[in-house]
This record gives C-alpha cells, structure tokens and sequence, in this order.
C-alpha cells in the first residue's frame, strides 16, 4: 500500500503541468485489492493483455489485433458483455517489476488522454497486493455537465469498472 501512495503523490505532483495545455482537470484514479495467492501466480494470470475477459466481469471478448500479447506495441479490442468495444495499446511491460501500462485508443467512454498502469506487488501477509491506476481527462471540458460526464461522474465510473474487476480477480485467484 505504501507503493500506491508514493505513485498518488508523484501524480499529484505533477497534476498542474499536465492539465494546462487545454485547462481540462487530469483526473486520477487508485483502486488495490489484497490477494491470498502468490504475486508470481497473479502476475501470470493478469500480464496477458488479451487476458481481460478471464477476470473482469464487463468484458465478453479481449483479442490482440496488432502485435504480440505481452510485447510493447500490442493492440487488444475489448468488448464489454452490453456492446461497446474499446481499443487498447500495450505501452510497458516489465516481468521484473510486474508492472504494465495501456491507454486507451478509441473508446465509447466521454474521456480523452486515458493511461493506466496495473502492479503486482507482495504484501506484508505474504499474499498479493494488486494495484490499478488510472489518468484521464474528460473530452468534453464545459461545465454543467450531465453526472456521467463530469469530473466526479467519470471518477466514479472509472474507480467502480477497476474495483468490480479487481474483485473478481480476487475471487478467481483465490479459486484456483
């Protein structure tokens, strides 16, 4: 947990520089959860970036289009289980630190520059802390906006997709 806020406080940090070139907000958001299964297992499991559908309960298909899995550069298509389709690249991985980081190229989503990283971490129970952490700002920069646009509406949808995701990987990881 300590990882996570080192990470919060250095996008904090920078949040000024980076939202000024259009003045939109650069919204942040930080799920975990706490595995009971080996980090290397957990590695394994969630590194495959077509891999998606297997754990997170909104996807009904996740297929490379471009590239290789696990290669920088990789393209998925990811389709959630009501329709929409989100296309996503591969921009670092490392096994080392087993870390990745995606963002999103096209997406029905009303959000603009997404960028996300997920880490695997041991925990001090000797289990697995899995981190999610997401940047983004919203495409439309008025105020007013209906809740599902605003600033708070694409915090809350953003952080509700990582923990419902990341609590399913718990159960999934802790059911094998």
């Amino acid at each position: 947990m300590k990882n996570i806020g080192l990470t919060l406080l250095s996008l904090l940090v920078l949040l000024p520089f980076a939202s000024r070139a259009d003045e939109r907000a650069l919204l942040v958001v930080a799920e975990a959860v706490e595995i009971n299964a080996q980090p290397a297992e957990v590695w394994k499991f969630v590194k495959r970036f077509d891999g998606l559908k297997d754990w997170h309960p909104a996807f009904a298909k996740s297929e490379i289009i471009k590239g290789r899995d696990g290669h920088v550069g990789a393209v998925r298509a990811l389709t959630v289980k009501d329709g929409p389709t989100f296309t996503e690249e591969l921009l670092a991985i490392n096994d080392a630190s087993m870390a990745y980081t995606y963002d999103i190229i096209e997406s029905p989503l009303p959000l603009d520059r997404y960028q996300s990283t997920m880490t695997v971490k041991p925990n001090s129970s000797g289990g697995t802390t899995v981190t999610w952490i997401g940047t983004f700002v919203r495409k439309n920069p008025r105020d007013n906006l209906a809740e599902g646009e605003s600033d708070a509406g694409a915090v809350k949808f953003i952080s509700g997709a990582y923990a419902g995701g990341l609590q399913n990987l718990k159960k999934v990881m802790e059911s094998k």
